[in-house]
């Protein structure tokens, strides 16, 4: 990680961070992409700062957006469903994104979804890399593939990944696994029922590999 946080806009350095509060502060406030001139604010993570595991996805959504916490929307009602079935208390664990600002294309009234680049993905891992510095997890609970790049700053698929833990560099261990707004566009809800219950089996294994690391 960087040393100085460049404040891009102004040209001025600052220092890096020293608390998670701090962190929160700055990302308030911040520029570095042009992605924060169609949102409305920036969705910092939250949770608590002892969190044994977080979760990461890929973006606010447009509800996010206005509220300014993640995942309070239709895929953050999905995720809390899936929560209470893997016995994870939300308020337990720190809940975040990759890409702090909502991406999206103003149509009328509405504001449509569009999925980060890998150059924002990249320039927004700072945020994040900071956020996983103060709160140190365990576990690492990638939710789709723009969180995968995120955390890990590499591509891959959710695919090559889920059902097996992975080291990461910091000591920490990535699960993979899909966002939970992939349940929400899947047609077939027979299917989306099965791939539910896959999900929430990811989850479980996150508890029991953030349980075993304490172990250890």
């Amino acid at each position: 990680m960087r040393d100085l946080f460049e404040a891009t806009e102004r040209g001025s350095l600052q220092p890096e961070p020293r608390s998670l509060a701090e962190t929160r502060r700055l990302a308030a406030a911040c520029t570095r992409c042009d992605l924060y001139r169609n949102a409305t604010q920036t969705v910092f993570g939250e949770g608590p700062i002892s969190a044994r595991i977080m979760l990461v996805g890929e973006q606010p959504g447009d509800k996010e957006d206005i509220a300014g916490r993640p995942f309070v929307g239709p895929a953050g009602q999905v995720l809390d469903r899936a929560l209470d079935a893997a016995g994870i208390e939300r308020k337990a664990i720190f809940l975040t994104n990759g890409v702090k600002h909502f991406k999206n294309e103003p149509r009328g009234r509405k504001r449509l979804h569009k999925r980060p680049d890998p150059g924002e993905i990249d320039i927004c891992r700072w945020w994040l890399d900071l956020e996983r510095k103060f709160v140190h997890p365990a576990v690492i609970v990638a939710l789709g593939a723009t969180a995968i790049r995120s955390v890990t700053g590499r591509s891959a698929t959710v695919s090559s990944l889920r059902g097996r833990p992975t080291g990461l560099p910091d000591g920490g261990t990535l699960i993979a696994t899909i966002h939970p707004s992939y349940l929400l566009r899947m047609p077939d809800r027979s299917l989306a029922d099965a791939e539910f219950g896959h999900f929430v089996a990811d989850l479980k294994l996150a508890v029991r590999t953030a349980e075993g690391d304490r172990a250890a």
